[in-house]
């Protein structure tokens, strides 16, 4: 009778365990066309994911904090414009997750450094984590340069780009 009492407990235990499920998780999956290019307008404030001339998803997002023109100097709050490439992944983002973008190029240093300044870096495409959920209600441009996205839309993009595609940022 105790080893029934028993094996009835565990196998409960183990069917509420199942029925709970996993908690949700922020890497998902994505099997559908190969993402070969992103195009951010930051006058429209839109990113746009592509398969060749395809739009396969798109975002509106918020950028740095003093958005206009192209990033000159780390600190000065603007998000970079021009051809770069998608070089690094951050699964422990304190921004959700993060997508490296490969600012600076050979030309964005040498503007930094005939300006007696550092050209900077990291910037990427992030989420929003606990700071942009306090500033981004508020302030749609909040970052110090990086492209922000909500946390649910990162998930997407982190499942959907790969290392090496281009992203064209458009002023």
């Amino acid at each position: 009778m105790y080893r029934a009492t028993r094996r009835t407990v565990t196998f409960s235990m183990l069917a509420l365990l199942a029925a709970c499920g996993k908690p949700p998780s922020k890497f998902k999956s994505y099997n559908g066309p190969a993402v070969t290019q992103i195009v951010v307008n930051k006058g429209d404030r839109r990113m746009y994911l592509l398969h060749n001339q395809t739009v396969l998803k798109s975002y509106n997002i918020g950028l740095g904090n003093q958005p206009l023109g192209h990033k000159q100097f780390e600190g000065d709050g603007k998000t970079p414009e021009g051809v770069y490439f998608i070089d690094r992944f951050n699964p422990r983002s304190r921004y959700h997750l993060s997508v490296g973008v490969s600012y600076p190029n050979p030309n964005d240093a040498q503007l930094a450094e005939a300006l007696g300044r550092r050209a900077g870096g990291d910037i990427f495409i992030h989420g929003w984590g606990p700071e942009g959920k306090r500033l981004a209600p508020k302030n749609r441009d909040w970052t110090a340069g990086c492209i922000a996205l909500k946390d649910d839309e990162i998930e997407e993009v982190y499942a959907m780009v790969r290392g090496g595609i281009p992203i064209v940022i458009n002023p």
